[in-house]
């Protein structure tokens, strides 16, 4: 087989199947990369590697590549390496959606290489689907077991979801591309719009964004890529006409709607540090501009708005699925707080107000939400794309950092996935192919495979997903609180959303901060402070080993984390209390209850926590009792989501206790063993405030990006832009170590104007070929502060150009049963392998070795299959056979061989052809040399 000096590299044939994959660009993708083996000699910090694990590369130049058996799906999640409990890092996908690289640097590995793949939380590198059978929907061999249904809600007396007066009118319009920062390539201006006919006066409008999904396909095919723009003979994926319905029931009440392609970014954001959220962000507002244009001048806007009723920019609603979930909370934050000029595709004043954003599936890669926009979280219970269900973060993350006056709503939807709430994402709806993105092996889950009791077809997801956007829109832009109850916590469901189980909590509204817990609580009893993020089991909410998973546990870029806290509440017979003790005491005057998100583990049922407070000076009271049962929930599935219960704070007045100095809180529960969560404890009376956000300080982190020079040190420092209005904020930054092992942070106060961050990073030259390394840094607001771009750094570009290869025999003329051979040599050694394929091209004269000339084996290690009846090796796979080959790091050459079979048949000398190519640094390919072989008959 083709080989290097150390280990083995093949190559197989799946370029047809690298549809709607990460990477795929542009057009002319590269063959698939090579199953990864180690390079280097085992050790610490470079051991022995699982299966499909490479490390290649010295020093600097070191990078770990992971290959996957078959294109990963495009999906929304990142994909990250991590090594045990540690995140490593997030890789950048090579355009065959197959191969993933880490600059590694200096970071050592653990001795035991436990090295994972996750996506949103899933792994990738175990039970891998097959992605042509998650074009289609699973239908399950047998029937799952059912999930023990709880009591339906009681009826809000107002349902959102029930349609309005008004006739509704549809149309599309497309304006001229625009260019956005980061993105080579122009971005479309599309959207579909519906909105309502005879409505009077200016009317509230509700923006849609999809997610990163692939972006052409091929008609009549199943084949799919992330290419933009489309090749010929392909078509866009309109995924922007996938919230019709919800447009429709939007529009029969009165709203102008709009759903705004993005099929340009999701081709482009792979390699961007924030994903594509500020490109996403630019998009939406571009949109707004536009439309506020038409506003002063309607006889210049195109027919699909001219039909519809006039747009009142004062009410905006936001709605984003999955990425487009974090881009259009990046656009409410734009809106307040301007980005810098130089990262934005949109400059312009302001000429909207987004009264609330709605979140679909949402990422949340920078973990920074807008404090001050209220806004509805749905998280799909059966997400089998961002599978961690990273979005309650848009609620977490709020607390303390702005007013707090904003409703922020958790809306868990048991039994839904996240491609259905798109029709252009559903199998049947769909115009190109589609796949439920929740996929099982061969035992059905018991709660997310198709026919499980809980699981929601893809008509009732949509019918229930349009009903609490709809809630969002009349509670954040009409000020209708008749709705506030099915989005806040207080147990109310909508009709409209058929048997959909959907539960709800929130924070910020008329909630005062009471119980949070933080590094300064004091826990006693059966319970304990945890860390929501930690690897080590004694600090850790939730140890992944005993099972589940939870949203609010989410595991960001920093690992562990400081500064997110809950309590974890363990006990094992009845009466064993739980003592939360706040540093100082809390105020609950003008409060009528105590509102307290629990969660306890899935599909349990009946726990029950008796719950006192004491006030400063000692008295105690009890204020109820309440009820918490777990969702339904498996091992593919984060269900370890805290419910809202509350209890009056009557008893506490009947006590005489001082409201002002509230100074612990105990829960008491009454079961004899079980297991909890307290996320956090507040305030609750009914209404909703209005909002008015706060003036405060942005920061930005950019990334500078320099020539690594061909000798010394130079220092450089990680851009930093403090901008904004307001007086001092406080973030907490975070800087990985040289070595990758450790994350210092610590807390930051920013002002605007001031250079309050410094990163300072050395970078050393030198005159070998390499790769581009890098040093990052990444933020997130704690108190008084917004972050608009969190992550940055400096990169250190490789100024060396590629040695060139040249290509020798050691055996080109061989009989049968030999092997054919040749070196590789570089002109000098690199930092870097040097990598590339071998094309066997068509023989120009005379017979061509066949593929039934070489050994089997080698063949199907290549291809994945032999072929029958036997072909030309040129022709075993459309485009020509590509074998990889490497020079490793630190040498100059490799030696390739191609085995050969005696086939006991007469036959004339056959011959093969072959033409190297090299990939550079950015993984462009470099034509080589051609060079021959001949094989003579062994008869």
């Amino acid at each position: 087989m083709i080989r290097g000096i150390r280990g083995v590299t093949t190559a197989a044939a799946l370029l047809a199947l690298a549809a709607a994959t990460p990477g795929a660009a542009h057009a002319g993708e590269p063959p698939p990369a090579p199953p990864a083996t180690a390079t280097g000699e085992p050790g610490y910090g470079n051991p022995e590697l699982p299966p499909g694990w490479r490390v290649t590369g010295t020093g600097a130049h070191r990078q770990l590549v992971w290959t996957s058996p078959g294109p990963v799906p495009m999906g929304d999640a990142r994909v990250e390496f991590h090594s045990g409990d540690r995140l490593l890092g997030r890789p950048v996908a090579e355009r065959d959606g197959r191969a993933f690289r880490l600059p590694l640097g200096d970071t050592r590995l653990d001795r035991d290489a436990r090295l994972r793949v996750t996506a949103g939380g899933k792994r990738l590198d175990i039970a891998a689907p097959d992605p042509s059978a998650r074009l289609r929907p699973l239908v399950p061999a047998t029937p799952p077991p059912s999930a023990a249904p709880e009591a339906p809600l009681p009826a809000n007396p107002v349902d959102p979801g029930v349609p309005g007066p008004y006739r509704t009118v549809s149309g599309e319009y497309v304006l001229p591309s625009v260019s956005l920062p980061d993105l080579p390539v122009p971005v479309e201006m599309r959207a579909v719009v519906v909105g309502p006919a005879g409505a009077p006066g200016k009317r509230p409008v509700a923006l849609f964004l999809h997610g990163r999904h692939a972006t052409c396909y091929t008609p009549g095919t199943e084949d799919a890529t992330g290419a933009w723009p489309c090749p010929a003979g392909t078509r866009e994926i309109p995924s922007h006409r996938g919230y019709l319905n919800a447009q429709k029931l939007l529009a029969s009440q009165g709203y102008v709607t709009l759903s705004v392609s993005a099929n340009g970014i999701n081709g482009q954001d792979h390699s961007i540090d924030d994903a594509g959220a500020q490109a996403r962000s630019s998009l939406v507002r571009l949109h707004l501009a536009r439309w506020a244009d038409w506003s002063a001048n309607r006889t210049a806007a195109p027919a699909a708005v001219r039909k519809t009723a006039p747009a009142d920019l004062s009410r905006v609603l936001l709605v984003g699925h999955s990425r487009g979930g974090e881009g259009v909370n990046r656009a409410a934050l734009d809106s307040l707080y301007p980005p810098p000029a130089d990262r934005d595709g949109h400059h312009g004043p302001v000429r909207w107000k987004i009264r609330g954003n709605v979140l679909i599936g949402p990422t949340i890669f920078g973990q920074n939400p807008a404090p001050d926009v209220p806004s509805t979280t749905i998280l799909p219970g059966c997400d089998g794309d961002v599978s961690d269900l990273q979005g309650q973060i848009y609620l977490d993350g709020t607390r303390g950092v702005g007013r707090g006056a904003a409703l922020h709503s958790s809306v868990y939807m048991v039994g839904a996935n996240h491609n259905f709430f798109n029709a252009e994402w559903t199998p049947g709806q769909a115009e190109a192919p589609a796949f439920d993105d929740f996929w099982s092996d061969e035992t059905p889950d018991p709660v997310c495979s198709p026919g499980a009791a809980t699981r929601l077809t893809a008509e009732q997801q949509q019918k229930a997903g349009a009903a609490y956007i709809a809630a969002s829109a009349r509670l954040f832009v009409g000020g209708d609180d008749r709705v506030r109850p099915l989005l806040d916590g207080t147990g109310r469901r909508a009709p409209s959303a058929g048997p959909a189980r959907v539960l709800t909590h929130a924070v910020g509204g008329h909630r005062v901060p009471a119980f949070l817990p933080d590094s300064s609580t004091a826990v006693t009893g059966s319970g304990r402070l945890c860390a929501q993020v930690d690897p080590d089991a004694a600090r850790a909410c939730l140890n992944p080993e005993e099972g589940g998973a939870s949203p609010h546990f989410a595991v960001w870029d920093a690992f562990p984390e400081p500064g997110r806290d809950a309590v974890a509440l363990r006990w094992n017979a009845p009466g064993k209390p739980v003592a939360v003790r706040p540093s100082r005491p809390v105020s609950l005057v003008g409060s009528d209850a105590l509102a307290l998100r629990l969660a306890v583990p899935p599909n349990s049922t009946g726990t029950r926590f008796d719950v006192a407070v004491t006030d400063a000076s000692g008295r105690r009271a009890h204020l109820g009792r309440v009820r918490v049962d777990g969702l339904p929930g498996s091992d593919r599935t984060a269900s370890v989501w805290a419910r809202e219960v509350r209890v009056p704070l009557a008893a506490a007045g009947r006590a005489g206790l001082d409201a002002r100095r509230i100074a612990s809180l105990e829960l008491v529960p009454d079961g004899g063993a079980g297991r909890a969560w307290l996320v956090d404890g507040w305030g609750w009376r009914p209404g909703t405030p209005a909002v008015r956000p706060a003036a405060l300080p942005r920061v930005d982190i950019g990334r500078l990006t320099v020539d690594e020079g061909d000798s010394g040190v130079r220092t450089y420092r990680v851009p930093v832009r403090v901008s904004g209005r307001g007086g001092d904020g406080q973030v907490r930054l975070f800087v990985p170590g040289p070595d990758g092992e450790e994350v210092a942070s610590r807390l930051v106060t920013v002002r605007p104007g001031r250079q309050d961050i410094d990163v300072p990073v050395e970078v050393r030259g030198n005159t070998r070929f390499g790769y581009d390394t890098a040093r990052d840094a990444f933020v997130k607001a704690v108190r008084g502060a917004v972050v608009g771009s969190h992550r940055g750094g400096v990169t250190a570009r490789n100024d060396d150009p590629l040695p060139s290869v040249t290509v020798t025999p050691v055996a080109d003329d061989v009989a049968e049963g030999e092997a054919l051979t040749w070196r590789v040599t570089s002109s000098a050694a690199a930092d870097a392998d040097i990598t590339g394929t071998v094309t066997v091209l068509p023989v120009t004269g005379g017979a061509e070795l066949s593929t039934a000339d070489v050994d089997p084996e080698w063949l199907r290690e290549q291809i994945g299959e032999v072929p029958d009846p036997a072909v030309p090796v040129s022709e075993a796979v459309p485009g020509g056979l590509p074998l990889w080959f490497s020079v490793p790091a630190g040498e100059t050459t490799a030696e390739l061989t191609v085995p050969v079979v005696t086939d006991g048949l007469k036959e004339p000398t056959e011959s093969l052809r072959a033409a190297l190519s090299l990939f550079d640094g950015s993984w462009e390919p470099v034509p080589g040399p051609e060079f021959t072989g001949r094989v003579r008959d062994a008869a």
